[in-house]
């Protein structure tokens, strides 16, 4: 832990944010006002929102079994140790998209943030920037697109105390600030979908993740129990994004003076599918756009739904069940990763969500053939503590989970000793995971 005795490598040592702890409660009887254990913080969370506010971040589909399905499937997967490997200096880095960035970790989209803290995305858009890591921005967000690029920017420009904050390459060589990507839930207006993707590009926001699971809302019991909507309710938070978009205020700022649901039913959980024909088009239409940026769909499940959004054009998919929010039952997306690795992981990016929570999830996955990981509820339960410095704190105390995992179980690259390596896990199909260790409500 002495930090004059490690070298400089490719990564900040995000390990001295343990020591800066202990030497703060040692030296100074500064402790942490919340615990980081992602058990202890999602119950203290209880505590610190109401009920609206807490059951949006933590509600389910059905019975909760997929969610607790993806911490299964990461539970019967076992890390091998090495020993007397030299990692005094690690390289958690990567190239997502033509960014090269710190760590293969990226801010989820995800919605209605002011239910957490008062400034709702612009909060953890400034601590990406901080970080230098991907921030994406939902189409439910509770700001608009232009006012987190400019959170994301302030955060981009700040440096902490030890100056290792290394900020992104991007696409075009340097750049002072992270990537940024843009998460759409696409409605049946196509002049309103252009004005949001025109928008996000003069933002910043270069590469476009269409989520296809959620143009219906799950069921949601807990969320039921207490009419947890909170488009509905005076004030319309969450509508933000549509009341700070032209086109759709032209459209429809009479309707939304009297439904304040116009927004939200009519542009993101509208209830109609859409086709693989309509996602050509859309890509078609981002990459008319964006000069031929990348285009991603979230929501992948299984191998013939990522053959086919290769085949049709895409640059990379998000594996994930959202977070177990949508289909009661379903697998965990940890299960059904190495099968969709093996089939297009040479062709595409596949970026991993479901049930992260520690470090070593982020190795396990990475192990399993992700190229890269999105965090949702962590950070999102630490901004609901303490705001800013709440989120801070989750995100900084796992970068310092990951760096310290790769340094105790002996491997020193993430992307060259841990991806792809079937010798760094095994899988235990009797395992069972504690009943203690799953989510709560």
């Amino acid at each position: 832990m002495d930090p004059f005795n490690k070298p400089r490598g490719q990564s900040p040592h995000y390990s001295l944010y343990q020591r800066d702890i202990f030497k703060a409660g040692g030296t100074k009887g500064q402790l942490p006002s919340f615990s980081v254990h992602p058990e202890e913080l999602q119950e203290s969370t209880k505590k610190k929102l109401n009920d609206r506010g807490y059951f949006y971040a933590n509600s389910n589909a059905g019975l909760g079994w997929t969610d607790r399905a993806n911490r299964e499937a990461f539970y019967k997967w076992r890390i091998i140790p090495r020993t007397l490997v030299d990692t005094n200096a690690r390289d958690l880095t990567t190239t997502l998209f033509s960014h090269r960035i710190p760590v293969p970790i990226l801010f989820a989209p995800v919605g209605i943030n002011k239910l957490y803290t008062p400034l709702g995305e612009l909060v953890p858009a400034k601590i990406a920037g901080e970080l230098g890591i991907p921030f994406c921005l939902s189409t439910a967000s509770s700001q608009p697109i232009e006012a987190v690029a400019k959170a994301n920017d302030k955060g981009a420009s700040l440096k902490n105390e030890s100056n290792q904050i290394h900020h992104y390459e991007g696409p075009n060589g340097g750049g002072a600030k992270s990537p940024r990507f843009f998460q759409l839930y696409m409605g049946h207006d196509d002049d309103i979908t252009r004005s949001l993707l025109k928008r996000a590009w003069k933002s910043g926001f270069d590469v476009l993740m269409l989520t296809t699971d959620t143009w219906q809302l799950g069921w949601r019991p807990t969320d039921i129990n207490i009419a947890n909507y909170v488009f509905y309710y005076p004030g319309g938070v969450g509508n933000e994004m549509g009341t700070s978009d032209p086109v759709f205020m032209k459209k429809h700022s009479e309707d939304l003076a009297r439904d304040s649901g116009k927004w939200i039913d009519h542009s993101v959980w509208h209830g109609k599918a859409h086709s693989w024909e309509k996602v050509k088009w859309l890509i078609r239409e981002w990459r008319k756009i964006s000069s031929n940026r990348p285009f991603v769909i979230k929501g992948i499940q299984c191998v013939a739904d990522a053959l086919k959004a290769h085949e049709i054009g895409c640059d990379g998919i998000v594996v994930t069940n959202h977070a177990g929010r949508q289909v009661d039952g379903a697998v965990g997306s940890l299960e059904v990763l190495p099968e969709i690795v093996e089939a297009v992981g040479d062709k595409m990016t596949i970026i991993f969500d479901s049930g992260i929570r520690t470090g070593a999830d982020v190795f396990k996955a990475i192990a399993l053939g992700a190229h890269a990981v999105l965090i949702g509820r962590l950070y999102i339960w630490g901004m609901a503590h303490e705001g800013e410095a709440g989120c801070r704190h989750v995100m900084k105390s796992l970068l310092a989970d990951l760096d310290i995992l790769m340094t105790v179980a002996g491997y020193t690259s993430l992307m060259q000793d841990v991806r792809l390596n079937k010798q760094a896990l095994r899988y235990n199909p009797h395992g069972s995971l504690p009943r203690g260790e799953h989510a709560r409500l």
